[in-house]
């Protein structure tokens, strides 16, 4: 028979559970002063690129694709790069 594990305790005197009060009192972002909310920025996500990417499905070799993947991060906007100078270049 397998010992049942007890459920945790998920009380945190440092950060109780929220009342009906609690919310009621509550202010959202429009409550800050103006100085406070321009240090953050209106949009989020990575700003947009001047020229947009199209994802597409490409079959390579597996031996290249395990060495472009282990090339770390960024490796498909390095692939990117080579592609765009090497038609730059007039060799594609």
């Amino acid at each position: 028979m397998p010992l049942k594990t007890p459920a945790p305790d998920l009380t945190d005197p440092d950060n109780p559970e929220w009342t009906a009060e609690d919310f009621a009192r509550a202010q959202g972002p429009e409550s800050l002063p103006p100085e406070i909310l321009a240090a953050f920025p209106k949009t989020r996500g990575r700003p947009k690129s001047e020229e947009t990417k199209e994802p597409i499905s490409l079959r390579l070799d597996a031996g290249l694709a395990r060495h472009l993947r282990d090339s770390g991060p960024g490796w498909q906007t390095r692939v990117n790069d080579i592609l765009a100078a090497s038609v730059k270049a007039g060799k594609l």
